[in-house]
């Protein structure tokens, strides 16, 4: 569903002015103006204004804002559930009651101007597939789009989107492109990211050098867009399932980046045979060992690991069994394991010591409670890939 002019359905806390546009001035008033009492589009308020509106009449309507993704609504009645997905003045509706969503959809037309699109097929440059073996998710058109803005519609397709052994550096003496180009590109590829998890690590190394590119640079940026051209109809499809189980994985390159030598890490969850979420990106230490480079990661990966089973509650696909976090570096396994420190893991224990210490000193009654409740929430098992 979307909301039409969703901006002028907010309420205005403060008092704002406005001149008398040209064209509609009051004859022998014109040096009078004219208050506000509803927001319009162009105001810094507008759209806290709005949000202030809508989060209102969700929780009038008994919905519950989930406190781990605070633009989702929850609404549970008789053993069925309501999720409404907000994304400024779109809305998505997910549930297992068909009565629910309808009275839903009668009530939001009362209150405000809506637009009913049905079934979901396109959302925000996402093409969106559902039959009875699932749901498809891709970028089809906007990956199309992005080769014709860039003349690379009829290019020769690669299997890889960036060569294994390449090293960019950041002034590496050749030519230089143009900037605002460069920045056009890179963007782009960057939000097509988001049904393309195989494209992060090279659209990721490519963003850090937006402010001085070389030709070197763009030749690898034109690669992606080669690479896009051979997989253009990929995307992600998750198939429908009783039991959805948390499985998290994480790798860490050593001192990859060749200017500062900081380690790139990522890590992705599947549930199911499907990836829903992924994070690559750079390290902010230098790490001095690939025992460090993989735990700094793994931590990562637990926290994100956390979230994502205190969220999943909310949604009923509670996560009863503990969540495998898969290492590929025994070394950073065995020191996960081992809880005796020695003299080679000092740097790293030092950064758990002063997690340790935040955790017990009593700045914040209730945030040392949550950390201690997710501490005992969350088992998380190390195991090879």
């Amino acid at each position: 569903m979307d909301v039409k002019s969703a901006f002028l359905n907010g309420v205005l806390e403060e008092e704002v002015y406005l001149e008398q546009p040209p064209g509609f001035m009051k004859v022998e008033q014109e040096r009078k103006v004219l208050r506000l009492k509803k927001a319009l589009y162009g105001l810094k308020q507008a759209p806290q204004a709005w949000n202030t509106r809508i989060d209102s009449y969700f929780k009038k309507d008994r919905f519950e804002q989930c406190p781990y993704e605070h633009a989702m609504y929850v609404k549970k009645k008789e053993g069925n559930i309501l999720l409404v997905a907000l994304y400024v003045d779109d809305l998505i509706l997910l549930g297992n009651d068909e009565g629910m969503i309808q009275d839903f959809k009668k009530k939001m037309t009362k209150e405000f101007e809506m637009t009913d699109l049905d079934l979901m097929r396109y959302f925000l440059g996402l093409e969106v597939r559902q039959d009875k073996f699932g749901i498809f998710v891709s970028q089809e058109g906007y990956a199309k789009d992005i080769l014709k803005r860039f003349k690379m519609i009829d290019c020769n397709p690669v299997s890889t989107p960036m060569k294994p052994d390449l090293k960019l550096l950041k002034y590496d003496g050749g030519e230089k492109v143009d900037p605002s180009n460069y920045r056009s590109l890179v963007e782009c590829l960057r939000y097509l990211t988001c049904t393309r998890p195989d494209l992060c690590l090279s659209v990721g190394i490519i963003s850090r050098f937006m402010e001085d590119s070389s030709y070197t640079h763009w030749k690898a940026a034109k690669r992606i867009l080669r690479y896009v051209q051979g997989t253009i109809s990929q995307g992600l499809h998750y198939s429908k399932s009783d039991k959805y189980k948390l499985v998290g994985y994480s790798d860490s390159d050593w001192c990859g980046d060749v200017d500062d030598r900081k380690s790139t890490a990522g890590y992705v969850f599947f549930m199911g045979n499907t990836a829903f979420t992924w994070v690559p990106k750079k390290e902010p230490i230098v790490t001095l060992s690939t025992c460090e480079a993989e735990y700094v990661v793994a931590s990562w990966c637990v926290c994100h690991a956390m979230w994502l089973r205190n969220l999943l509650s909310k949604l009923k696909q509670e996560q009863v069994d503990p969540t495998e976090i898969r290492v590929d570096n025994r070394s950073a396994i065995e020191l996960a394991k081992n809880s005796v420190n020695h003299e080679r893991s000092k740097h790293i224990d030092v950064a758990n010591v002063a997690v340790r210490k935040f955790q017990e000193e009593d700045w914040d009654e209730g945030w040392s409670k949550n950390l201690k409740l997710m501490g005992e929430f969350c088992w998380i098992r190390y195991n090879e890939c």
